[in-house]
């Protein structure tokens, strides 16, 4: 499983090589569906140029990696998205002191940005946009990046709003010296991609994906799936493997979802053990909540 080299929230490993992360749990409950363990996965740190030869060449199975779904990557590289596991969108971070209060205000400034990314692209459309100038501070590395920011050789470092507070979280010296500006300026739905020509594959990491969502749909958790074994809800009975379990169309075991949500948990457990309100980057649902609640997490029906 391919993943970044560090973004706090979504792929990160602490001192001893353990690896947490939305991207990283996404991972788990894939390796736990068809191996009925969540450790039966090796993750691989890419930078953003490295991640889609990795994926082409067979150096990595999946890639899930804070990467932006598009029409160019989608129809082009050879790959496909299994999903969106995130949505999100593209921000500007400043230090405080500057008084910026407004991405406007932003007119010749020096903006660090990683290559490869649609970050890129999108910081270009959006100052030619707004008849604005820029020039831009490209550093492949994602470490090289953020030092290049903070010791002020760039005013402004630009990345999706997740990863803009997943850095002021983790790596500023300072999280209240540096502010993350009103707007978003790009759609990037983030998603797992894996190469083209492989379907078993594809289904089965999609309908990880949708079962993940699912399951926070009918009210199914870590805590809670053993005692819903019995509930009497069809789509619940179909879901973890008791009557008209689905499993064998997958080539997976019936109780495949039955083991990541025991292993790994829900959508919603995911999200709000990695990014929400009670971790630093102290995100809210938002659109990424269910349809239910006004988000735009949806799972496909398992029946």
């Amino acid at each position: 499983c391919g993943v970044s080299t560090g973004l706090a929230g979504f792929s990160l490993a602490d001192a001893q090589g353990n690896w947490t992360g939305i991207d990283v749990d996404y991972c788990r409950a894939l390796a736990t569906a068809m191996f009925g363990n969540p450790d039966a996965v090796e993750f691989i740190p890419l930078s953003a140029q490295q991640r889609f030869t990795a994926l082409q060449s067979g150096e990595i199975d999946i890639l899930s990696r804070n990467t932006t779904w598009t029409l160019t990557r989608d129809a082009s590289l050879g790959l496909v998205f299994a999903g969106v596991t995130f949505y999100d969108g593209q921000g500007f971070m400043v230090p405080a002191d500057l008084g910026v209060e407004s991405a406007l205000e932003l007119d010749g400034a020096e903006v660090c940005v990683q290559p490869g990314t649609t970050t890129e692209l999108n910081l270009a459309d959006y100052f030619r946009a707004n008849s604005m100038e820029f020039t831009g501070v490209v550093i492949e590395s994602f470490e090289q990046s953020l030092e290049t920011f903070f010791s002020r050789r760039c005013q402004v470092y630009t990345t999706d709003k997740s990863g803009l507070a997943a850095i002021i979280a983790n790596d500023a010296p300072d999280p209240d010296a540096y502010v993350i500006l009103p707007e978003t300026i790009s759609k990037e739905p983030l998603g797992p991609v894996i190469r083209r020509g492989d379907d078993e594959f594809l289904a089965i990491a999609k309908w990880v994906l949708f079962g993940l969502i699912e399951a926070e749909e009918a009210g199914v958790n870590s805590a809670n799936v053993d005692e819903m074994m019995e509930s009497e809800n069809p789509t619940v009975q179909r879901l973890l493997g008791g009557s008209d379990a689905m499993g064998e169309m997958l080539g997976l075991p019936n109780d495949w979802a039955y083991q990541m949500i025991k292993q790994v948990g829900n959508y919603g457990e995911i999200f709000e053990a990695n990014v929400g309100p009670d971790t630093p980057l102290r995100l809210e649902r938002g659109v990424n909540d269910l349809w239910t609640n006004g988000g735009l997490m949806y799972a496909m029906p398992v029946r």
